[in-house]
């Protein structure tokens, strides 16, 4: 069944312009101008997704957030709105926005987020009905846990490599907490200069550096009644990183270069694509800061160790994108199914999810073949290079594979492998591969 999505916008040529790209991608349409044609549509219509415009003739869209939250929970709303502001931006994911988007808006960078909200809440909801498509033992374990352990406010580390969904189960255990009314706020600690992350993280004071011409709120007090996603933590600087366990140890947080520490209420939740013991035998991570952070550990296992996983996860991202492409696929075949079974995934998840919409985009018959697959059969053992494992021999001969195909575009190779292109620098570097 196509998700249902609901407009509510005073301005008619942004209500035809949402209309026309979502009946495109297969998104079932109602339309509201106003607060007042709202509650006539009210009993008729139960949408899995609100588009909220925040000025309109009658009412706000923070005056109807409430109003929408209480008749559709489970409606995931975003807000739209030529008048941005910041504290209008934090209030309305205090009250339950997913996100806040401004005007003019590009419609593919909304169409995604769109797909990434709903995404979020269909995991959610299978999480909470238990008819998740997790099929292995050790990721019906991590449903478990993650059911326990979201109402409370202990800090959770997830651990796994590239791909494997760490931030789509830190999505699911912020949108199932009792802070779920509260922003999300992520960071991805690899991401920003050295110098940067510290001011980013706990704010900055106008002159505290080069550069600081204002005062800068950071990103603890911006998650302030939320959740806080530091993702790949381990990459975060170690003098960072002792500043980062005195906040949480004392709950508050002093901006850089200021002389006034203010108290922090968020939640924690920490990710990385290492192994912790070996991050903290490398130098790469504080083993205080590991014990305070990890109160409750999920580790999320790659993508070869679960195959029973594979065939679930390919057929409802199949369901997924021939609905947005509006085709009338019905499976995979039993070869294009054995070649998803048993390829290895270096991309895991994500990986995955990337060549099953490339399959539904390319394939011309009722059915995904083989031949719409990218990826190729696992390479006999005699084909690896002797010096890694079997399963290292896999890895390395598919990225040398992929490398080849992208003309050495290492940029392109990371997408389609659906890794980071840091990982697969790393990966390179590791295996020894001639770029």
């Amino acid at each position: 069944m196509k998700a249902n999505i609901l407009i509510i916008d005073d301005d008619v040529e942004i209500r035809e312009l949402l209309v026309q790209v979502l009946q495109r991608s297969g998104f079932q349409v109602t339309q509201a101008k106003d607060a007042a044609s709202l509650k006539e549509i009210m009993p008729r219509t139960q949408p899995d997704m609100v588009l909220l415009d925040y000025k309109m003739p009658d009412a706000t869209g923070l005056d109807l957030l409430p109003i929408i939250k209480k008749e559709w929970p489970e409606a995931e709303v975003i807000m739209l709105t030529g008048h941005a502001t910041y504290d209008v931006a934090v209030e309305a994911t205090k009250r339950g926005a997913f996100h806040f988007q401004e005007k003019p808006f590009d419609p593919e960078s909304l169409l995604n987020l769109i797909k990434r909200a709903l995404e979020i809440r269909s995991l959610r909801d299978a999480v909470s009905t238990g008819n998740a498509i997790f099929q292995c033992d050790a990721m019906k374990s991590v449903v478990r846990t993650v059911r326990r352990v979201a109402t409370s406010d202990v800090s959770i580390l997830i651990t796994g490599e590239s791909g494997t969904g760490k931030e789509v189960i830190a999505d699911l255990i912020h949108t199932t907490s009792g802070r779920s009314g509260g922003p999300l706020i992520k960071i991805n600690c690899a991401a920003l200069p050295r110098e940067l992350i510290e001011s980013e993280l706990f704010g900055s004071v106008k002159g505290a550096f080069t550069g600081a011409h204002t005062d800068r709120e950071g990103l603890f007090r911006q998650a302030e009644g939320g959740t806080l996603l530091l993702d790949e933590l381990s990459e975060m600087p170690i003098d960072t990183q002792s500043k980062l366990l005195r906040v949480l140890q004392e709950k508050e947080v002093r901006p850089v270069g200021g002389r006034t520490s203010y108290k922090t209420d968020c939640r924690i939740i920490a990710a990385t694509n290492r192994k912790p013991e070996e991050a903290i035998r490398d130098g790469k991570l504080r083993e205080d800061l590991f014990y305070r952070i990890s109160a409750v550990s999920v580790h999320l296992p790659p993508l070869r160790e679960r195959r029973e996983d594979i065939l679930p996860l390919a057929n409802a991202f199949l369901k997924r994108y021939a609905a947005q492409a509006n085709r009338d696929i019905g499976g995979f075949s039993p070869e294009a199914a054995e070649r998803l079974r048993t390829f290895d995934w270096p991309g895991n998840v994500r990986q995955l999810q990337n060549e099953v919409q490339r399959a539904v985009l390319l394939s011309e018959g009722k059915m995904v073949e083989a031949a719409d697959l990218s990826i190729t059969s696992a390479p006999s053992e005699s084909t690896s290079d002797t010096s890694f494992t079997l399963l290292e021999g896999v890895e390395r001969n598919t990225i040398v594979q992929m490398l080849k195909e992208t003309g050495g575009n290492k940029l392109e190779t990371a997408k389609r492998l659906g890794i980071g292109r840091q990982t697969l620098y790393n990966k390179i570097k590791a295996y020894g591969i001639e770029t």
